[in-house]
């Protein structure tokens, strides 16, 4: 095989050290390949990268195992060409494994260009996943500390949830703050209602009306507060969020066009797809890239399954839940488009569709710098028009109606 780096690096990387094995081929057209190991400490990193320069390396290929490459990944960026490939593309053969035997292997697949590097995006775009997928992870812990507050209630045998909209809305959060500190009179607490809820006093003194206990009084103040906690961080983490997009505060008001985005998914695209659409060739690209299209497995002939890879988890829940708030919009392309496959392929695959269509619009937004524009709840019937005529005809035929159509005159 050619070989296509003259002098390259392979690096077996473990949490506690790494193994590096340099190829070079001198003048003469001789092989020489050196092995080295070093900890992952910063100040052997930068002798392993003094190494590798001084040698003269210009490519570096090591595996994305869990996060230990990230430490190698930043010494060495911008001094060579790095490459951080998956894992299970360069497995060798069973048998014989050792570090040295793996760095040796990656050192040889690279130097004659037999790896696929992973897209790993620029460090302000890294910075930036680090903010908003914390973010992301709050909310979810808010989310479960919720649910755990409705068990302690259900537990209690108050029913404020079957009442009220929201079990932490202003009126429902002033009822459990009484009840933490001590009031039990379900007058009182009922009158604490504020805006619509007042409407529904009786009902909120039945609600209120339990088996409330100082254990479940210790809990629900213990679970408020780690509510408010975690609202307080979540607001901070916007706040940086938005101070280091602010220069791009055009793009994310395009991406807010979108039905099922809103700032914070906007921020959350931004951060996992990037600005510069210009690395997807196509919009089919970045589809594949995030596993937002059906698989491609064939054998003797037959297409096999077509259910999506593993792709990017933080993109594709952002997506799956705009796709959700998009499927439920009025008189628009996308909530046509769910409702059009969720009867006849299933709300799962309706929704994976839906999000594969907010993907391709987010990158043609970016990349053309465009407002969104819907195509509208009727696209799909004025896109085949005759075949929906020509079955909405036979369906009144098979209930013995017969039928003769009569176009309607343009209105100026």
């Amino acid at each position: 095989m050619d070989i296509l780096y003259k002098s390259c690096c392979g690096i077996d990387i473990h949490k506690r050290f790494v193994v590096a094995c340099l190829r070079r081929i001198d003048a003469d057209g001789e092989l020489h390949q050196e092995v080295r190991s070093f900890s992952t400490f910063t100040e052997e990193l930068l002798r392993l990268s003094d190494w590798l320069v001084t040698s003269g390396c210009t490519h570096v290929a090591m595996e994305s195992t869990g996060v230990f490459w990230k430490p190698v990944y930043n010494i060495l960026e911008g001094q060579m060409e790095l490459l951080v490939v998956n894992a299970q593309h360069i497995k060798a053969l069973p048998g014989r494994k050792t570090d040295v035997k793996d760095a040796e292997w990656i050192a040889e697949l690279l130097q004659h260009g037999l790896l696929k590097s992973s897209f790993i995006p620029p460090r302000f775009q890294r910075q930036l996943r680090d903010l908003t997928r914390y973010r992301s992870g709050l909310v979810q812990e808010r989310a479960r500390i919720v649910n755990r507050l409705q068990k302690v209630l259900e537990d209690a045998n108050i029913k404020l949830a079957g009442v009220a909209t929201d079990v932490l809305g202003v009126s429902a959060r002033a009822m459990l703050d009484a009840l933490v500190s001590g009031q039990s009179n379900v007058e009182a607490l009922a009158q604490l209602a504020k805006g619509r809820l007042r409407h529904k006093i009786p009902e909120l003194e039945k609600a209120l009306r339990g088996k409330f206990g100082a254990h479940h009084s210790f809990l629900i103040g213990e679970q408020l507060s780690h509510i408010d906690y975690l609202d307080e961080a979540i607001r901070r983490l916007s706040q940086q969020i938005g101070e280091r997009l602010g220069p791009f505060h055009q793009q994310l008001a395009l991406l807010d066009t979108i039905p099922g985005v809103n700032q914070q998914t906007a921020e959350a695209l931004v951060a996992e797809i990037g600005l510069d659409m210009n690395r997807f060739p196509t919009a089919q690209h970045l589809a594949s890239w995030a596993a937002f299209c059906p698989g491609h497995k064939e054998s003797g002939g037959k297409r096999q399954s077509g259910k999506t890879r593993k792709g990017n988890r933080w993109l594709k829940r952002t997506l799956t839940e705009a796709a959700h708030g998009a499927s439920h919009t009025k008189d628009s392309y996308l909530a046509s488009q769910y409702h059009r496959l969720s009867g006849r392929r299933g709300k799962k695959r309706a929704v994976v569709a839906v999000a594969h269509s907010l993907l391709v619009s987010a990158y043609y937004i970016l990349k053309r710098q465009q407002a969104y524009q819907d195509l509208g709840s009727n696209y799909f019937d004025q896109l085949h028009r005759e075949r929906l005529q020509r079955h909405l005809i036979r369906r009144l035929e098979t209930l013995g109606y017969k039928v003769s159509l009569e176009a309607l005159p343009q209105v100026a």
